[in-house]
């Protein structure tokens, strides 16, 4: 199963670092937020990527492009033609392959680009800027369980984003934006997608919180996945410094590598 992450936002409340470098690109711990995401993946055994480039999309690619490098020691041997000999390598067992679905194209629009990479499968589906240690091997069973075509996690925190109501059989009956009455689960990401869900995503324009997701609930196909364990988005410089604390004190939550 394909794992497809959006990367392609502009990133403007984090907009401090964001104006030089994409979002997801934002390190934490010296490395790429996008690569803890990546990491929790692999080590559930989810290794074949695609990732929604957008906002400065070369800077995510040429990161990759020289990942082996990255992390690998070199010795630049230039007696010799320039002769590159590389010691103790090591690199990632991971096949990523890197879309670039336009600069200002919406979240819908993003993921229609890039149904040629996924196929007629089942696919998941999280935003680049957002850790968590939600168990991936039980959100895909859960996913296999129940038959609809979307699940999306559900975490609690504070009122901030879009708001889920969820009935007792943890059906998502709608998708909505907060008020004053919500209470506290949200949309975290971590989505397990059929490939139907190309089906109502209608161009570029689309929002996929809104016109797809909206569509799927009221259609009785969109389940929740409850996760009551450790999240959080890299929205702010705040959020950011929150994350290098729990990196640097050695309990990161999400790291399970």
């Amino acid at each position: 199963m394909k794992v497809v992450l959006l990367a392609g936002g502009f990133g403007t409340r984090i907009s401090e670092e964001s104006h030089l470098r994409p979002k997801p690109m934002i390190e934490i711990g010296g490395m790429p937020i996008l690569w803890h995401i990546m990491k929790t993946y692999s080590y559930y055994g989810y290794t074949d990527f695609v990732i929604c480039c957008g906002y400065k999309a070369h800077m995510i690619k040429e990161y990759f492009a020289d990942y082996y490098l990255h992390r690998s020691d070199v010795t630049f041997d230039f007696s010799e033609n320039n002769k590159m000999i590389v010691h103790n390598n090591f690199s990632e067992p991971w096949k990523v392959t890197l879309v670039d679905t336009g600069l200002n194209t919406m979240t819908g629009g993003r993921i229609k680009r890039i149904q040629k990479y996924i196929g007629n499968e089942p696919f998941m589906l999280t935003y680049g800027d957002g850790v968590s240690d939600v168990n991936i091997t039980e959100l895909v069973k859960f996913h296999e369980s129940h038959g609809k075509i979307a699940t999306m996690t559900a975490i609690n925190v504070g009122q901030r984003f879009g708001v889920l109501d969820i009935d007792e059989e943890n059906g998502i009956n709608s998708f909505r934006e907060k008020s004053d009455d919500d209470g506290n689960m949200i949309n975290g990401g971590f989505m397990v997608l059929n490939p139907e869900i190309f089906e109502y995503i209608e161009g570029d324009s689309t929002v996929f919180e809104k016109t797809p997701l909206e569509v799927v609930a009221k259609m009785g196909e969109l389940m929740a996945y409850k996760h009551e364990g450790f999240w959080k988005c890299m929205d702010t410089q705040r959020d950011k410094h929150q994350l290098e604390e729990l990196w640097e004190s050695g309990e990161a939550p999400w790291k399970r590598w």
